[in-house]
Order: C-alpha cells, then structure tokens, then sequence
C-alpha cells in the first residue's frame, strides 16, 4: 500500500523553543524603540525581565533590527550592509598589507602594542619585527591566532560576547581593562576615512574598544587601503586629530589627497 510523501511543512524543521523566544523578544524590543526611540540597554532587559547578556546576544545576531550603541538600543541603519570578514578578507589585500609593512616599522623592542580587528590588521600582525620582545593586545580570533606564535610576545586577548562578522569579542569589562593598561602604540584599522567626519567602521561594537585604545596609548596610527580614503560608515569613533599617522596603502587621486593636507597622511604606493 503507497503512502503519500511528505509534505514540506511536515519535513521542515521548526524552530527551537529558544530561536522563538528571541525572535519574541525582539519584536517587543523594535516595538519599544519605535514608540520610545533609542533606550538604554538596562531598561529593554528590566521590562523584558531578562539579564542585559541576554539583550546583548539577541542584538548581536545577523538578523537583528536592533544594534547597542553607547548602552542604548537602537534601530539600525537599512542603508548599510553589514560588514562581515569573510567578505573583506580578500578585499585590497596588497595595499592592506603594503600599509601594514609600513606602518610596522614603528614597533620597537619592548613595546606593549594594541592591534585592532579587521583583515587589515592581519597583514600588521604578520608585518611585525620578528624576534623582538613584544606585548600585544587584540580582541579578535585572527589576531590572537598569529601573534600567539611569535616568540618573545606575550598577548593579551580581551574577552566578552564573540561576534562572527569580524571574529571579536565586546564587553564592558574588557573596555575597563584596556583603559588600565600602558600602550605604547595602537593600531587601528577602520572602514571610512573622512577629512571632515573623521574615522569610522561598521560594527558598532567595536567603537568602545576603540575610543579606549586610543585613551591608553601614547601614539596612534590608523592603517587602510585607499578605498577606505574619503568615506564614511555608520559607526563615528574618532576625529583625526588624535592620530600620530594615517597610514595609506595605494595610489589615492591627488584630489583625494588635498583634502587630507591638515593631516599626516603617509601613502605606501602599490
């Protein structure tokens, strides 16, 4: 005796009983931010009657309509796409590491050096002198990953909730402890830079942890390739005057250029 198939709906599998509550939860969270606007982060997890982790997962899904910027929770932007490493990893990649190998000639024996996320900064921690007593502080996979087999470095991982589009970790704590700590220099990568908004990147999470590399460290540089030259992403975290180089790899058009006259632009041709 034949049997009918199957039917799709009966096949397919249905969604766990934690994926429906976030799903729940998120609904009730764009609900309050349309009727309310922008509200702090503790308030959504107090009338959700949840823990402020658990706010902070929901938020860092792909899917999620809502960011956390500065304790708040918001909408986030339609008109960006959200940045992911897998995307970016091949994006540039001679002149991101041609900056990178420019921008590494700074570090110096004993220096306690900050290197930033992005598939920039993977070239600088490739890029750094070999051999020499080093310490690093990074907050991303990829960084760790390369830096953990140099000799002579002793690396420093920040902790928090893992976010996969650009393989970093984010809490308040480790914002608290790389304020505590003496860096010598920092490293920034960013997805925009612009004469007039200053530095920006994508992933709002990373701001914190920027601004607080920034705070500690005696010198900064941020290190692109020029398609990051004149733009602007969502996520504002510095004007350009705190930085000690802006470190360029590529030939940007001279017109481009003149804009940055004010500031100290290096260009690593390539």
């Amino acid at each position: 005796m034949s049997s009918n198939p199957p039917s799709a709906s009966a096949t397919s599998t249905p969604p766990t009983l934690g994926a429906r509550a976030r799903a729940q939860r998120l609904a009730r969270m764009h609900e309050m931010i349309r009727e309310q606007g922008p509200t702090p982060l503790a308030r959504i997890a107090e009338v959700l009657g949840v823990t402020v982790m658990t706010v902070r997962r929901d938020l860092a899904g792909e899917d999620s309509p809502l960011i956390c910027l500065g304790g708040h929770v918001l909408e986030a932007s339609p008109s960006e796409s959200r940045y992911s490493i897998d995307r970016e990893v091949d994006q540039h990649a001679q002149r991101k590491r041609l900056a990178c190998q420019h921008a590494a000639r700074r570090v110096e024996e004993g220096d306690s050096v900050f290197i930033d996320c992005g598939t920039t900064m993977t070239h600088l921690a490739e890029a750094l002198p070999a051999h020499i007593a080093l310490s690093v502080i990074c907050y991303s996979l990829n960084i760790a990953n390369i830096v953990s087999q140099r000799p002579n470095t002793q690396v420093i991982l920040l902790g928090g909730l893992y976010h996969p589009s650009s393989a970093s970790f984010a809490s308040e704590e480790g914002v608290a402890y790389l304020r505590r700590l003496g860096v010598n220099k920092a490293f920034l990568s960013a997805g925009g830079v612009d004469p007039k908004r200053g530095v920006s990147c994508s992933n709002f999470h990373e701001v914190a942890i920027k601004q607080a590399a920034i705070d500690s460290a005696a010198q900064c540089y941020v290190v692109i390739d020029q398609s990051k030259l004149g733009r602007f992403r969502p996520a504002f975290y510095s004007t350009l005057d705190v930085f000690s180089g802006i470190v360029v790899g590529g030939t940007p058009e001279q017109a481009l250029l003149d804009q940055f006259s004010d500031f100290p632009l290096e260009v690593v041709a390539g």
